[in-house]
């Protein structure tokens, strides 16, 4: 049976369990010593701006170790560095990298289907221009404020074709560079057509920027391979149960399972009612079960004391906000709704959870 037609109950015993398994991959021996010996070769900072559908999983889709790429997702994949917070982690972001010595290259993403536009981005209601646009948009508000020559940040926009995990990446005066056209010996050529297409950016950047990419090759030639298997699964239907609200969310990249807001737009309740609007519609359509779905939020910490104290009160902060606003515009959703409140160790990506209620008894 699919995780989505369970009782509730167990679809979130699931979902914590998912959070364990990740944490517990994250601190083991082999993927610590990946990440240093990565690190090491590759001393480049490198985020990720990306959209909440867990198909633009951007780690798995270049084969780079957990805990490399720093994320941030939102609904639709839409930012603006004009919003407070966003702007000040970011800027804190680049801030710290930028104090170890690394510079710090930001693939602000877009995403889309080559089969079928509507197995695009939803965000964007399916129109790939204006989601390109937008990504133009950020990546000049990054230039407006770590600067236009790209010598220690460098927002690059990256597209990711979903039915094939490609990626595009572009490049001056409009040119691109689509991975899914690249054949395996092409491979060796791919360091010279990253210089010719990208020529401001910093060598050691796209000494360090080349590993995704042929990650990128290696994953199209997997992808191609389940497709002719009959495999994967193109015809996503959206089946969402959870909102999740915050940060901390790097071990949900199941499809069509939870839909993730950033905390960064002053304006939280408008997506968290588009979120709530969607999982009704769901219920309403049969495509989940009516017994309930699942608001999480949480916050991250460096540091015991102080830091997971701060943690702590803007998690529960996020989980009485969104509540809030869900039972005052989707009052027929209360009885619904079960809670948690969380927050992520981020040295250890170990998730916990410090409040919950279940679904009302009806």
């Amino acid at each position: 049976m699919p995780i989505h037609a369970h009782p509730i109950a167990e679809r979130i015993d699931w979902l914590f369990d998912l959070a364990s398994r990740h944490g517990a991959t994250f601190r083991s021996p082999e993927a610590s010593l990946a990440r240093q010996r990565y690190l090491a070769e590759h001393p480049t900072a490198i985020a990720v701006l990306k959209c909440m559908d867990g198909r633009v999983n951007i780690p798995v889709v270049t084969n780079t170790p957990t805990g490399i790429l720093m994320p941030f997702r939102n609904l639709g994949g839409m930012f603006d560095l004009g919003w407070p917070h966003l702007g000040e982690v970011l800027t804190h972001h680049v801030q710290r990298m930028v104090s170890q010595g690394r510079r710090v290259l930001f693939l602000v993403t877009y995403h889309f289907s080559k089969g079928d536009p509507h197995r695009g981005c939803a965000g964007f209601r399916y129109d790939t221009e204006a989601a390109i646009r937008h990504t133009y948009a950020i990546r000049a508000q990054m230039e407006a404020i770590f600067g236009a020559a790209h010598g220690t940040v460098y927002p690059l926009v990256c597209g990711l074709e979903t039915d094939e995990d490609a990626l595009i990446v572009h490049g001056e005066g409009g040119a691109r560079l689509d991975m899914a056209s690249l054949s395996d010996a092409e491979r060796p050529l791919l360091a010279a057509r990253l210089a010719a297409l990208l020529p401001d950016m910093p060598a050691q950047m796209r000494s360090d920027l080349l590993p995704l990419l042929e990650g990128n090759l290696d994953r199209i030639r997997t992808v191609r391979e389940q497709i002719a298997r009959h495999e994967r699964q193109l015809d996503f239907e959206h089946r969402e149960w959870i909102i999740c609200l915050g940060r901390g969310f790097d071990f949900l990249h199941t499809p069509n399972v939870a839909l993730i807001i950033g905390p960064y737009s002053p304006k939280l309740d408008e997506p968290i009612r588009t979120a709530a609007g969607i999982i009704r519609d769901n219920m309403t359509a049969g495509r989940i079960p009516t017994d309930g779905f699942l608001l999480l939020a949480s916050a991250p910490y460096d540091e015991i004391g102080v830091d997971r104290a701060r943690a702590e009160l803007k998690s529960r902060f996020l989980s009485d906000f969104a509540a809030k606003v869900i039972r005052a515009e989707f009052p027929e959703m209360a009885d619904k709704m079960a809670t948690r409140t969380a927050v992520l160790d981020w040295r250890s990506r170990q998730l916990e959870t410090i409040a919950k209620e279940p679904v009302p008894a009806r």
